[in-house]
């Protein structure tokens, strides 16, 4: 007989395949920009559609034709900061070494932390450091998706130390919106938790296909092992049942084609399915991107940007509801 060839099974680049710790995403490294402003910014998943757009792409086949383009529509209601917190270099790292909190927090905060009652620490104080972030919150009561506990979680400042010091004075404890930091056209990277699908078999968890329906014992386990079982146990790169869903994934350069500030102009008859009506500002993003509806979604300046991507959003003809 031949030779039997065939694939692994799934991707060994995403392991440990384990839950993410909370529903939050954590982003470990961000884009370097000469302006003083926050490099990111937060909404919630509302749904896919489609667009109806002019291609401007330069090197396209289909260039200032109208094609098809699917797409994800985020709700970004303002942001709220919460604090200034201050960090030092030392030999493993960067070191928190304080927080300065603002004066008028939100009573909601309390459900996500304990607020402190004396707010003793200032900002001209501190003197000693080397790198500075904003701690936010979102504001989910704006929304209709039936929600009161706030997201909390920290964003890098672009620009120098002194232009970066003097920004988050200006908006410590104020609103921050959208078309303040991200304009059309932009690239971003998208971090998220994806849909979480609880146990499942290998052939759901990897793609693996069934054996022959004459199979003596299964027909949706991996089948003989070999050589892979000459040890104590069975090795973790052979596909097992397990978590599936709800891990965080990152998803670089999409293309931020529409920020909107009217939700009427985008919302269907009824609201949109398992979400209901946008009632704040909005963005629309290219492509699918990782979560269920009403998830929290994260998106930031792109690290490393795609050239072939045009830096103008294009002309959008018609948004199909």
């Amino acid at each position: 007989m031949p030779t039997t060839r065939r694939p692994r099974f799934g991707s060994l680049a995403y392991h440990p395949r384990k839950r993410a710790k909370r529903e939050i995403a954590r982003v470990r490294s961000w884009a370097k920009l000469k302006e003083a402003k926050l490099l990111g910014f937060a909404g919630y998943k509302v749904g896919m559609t489609h667009l109806m757009i002019t291609d401007n792409s330069p090197n396209s086949m289909t260039k200032g034709e109208t094609i098809f383009c699917p797409s994800t529509i985020i709700e970004c209601p303002p942001l709220k900061t919460a604090s200034i917190r201050f960090y030092k270099k030392t030999n493993y790292g960067l070191k928190a070494v304080s927080d300065v909190l603002a004066e008028n927090l939100d009573k909601e905060l309390s459900r996500r932390i304990i607020l402190p009652k004396n707010k003793k620490k200032k900002i001209d104080d501190i003197k000693d450091f080397d790198e500075l972030t904003l701690i936010v919150y979102t504001q989910p009561r704006l929304t209709g998706i039936g929600k009161k506990k706030p997201e909390l979680f920290e964003i890098a400042i672009g620009g120098k130390k002194e232009e970066k010091l003097n920004y988050a004075k200006d908006v410590l404890g104020k609103e921050v919106s959208i078309g303040d930091i991200f304009k059309e056209g932009n690239q971003v990277d998208i971090h998220a938790i994806t849909k979480g699908r609880g146990l499942q078999g290998p052939v759901k968890r990897f793609g693996m296909g069934l054996k022959s329906h004459k199979s003596e014992k299964s027909r949706r386990n991996p089948g003989s092992l070999g050589p892979w079982k000459g040890q104590v146990n069975i090795m973790w790169k052979i596909p097992h049942a397990g978590q599936t869903g709800y891990f965080q994934r990152t998803e670089f350069n999409k293309w931020l084609l529409k920020i909107g500030n009217k939700g009427e102009e985008i919302n269907p008859k009824g609201g949109f399915v398992r979400y209901g009506v946008i009632k704040n500002p909005y963005v629309i993003v290219k492509g699918p991107i990782a979560g269920p509806k009403k998830r929290l979604i994260r998106f930031n300046f792109a690290i490393r940007p795609n050239r072939k991507i045009p830096t103008d959003a294009p002309t959008i003809k018609q948004i199909v509801q």
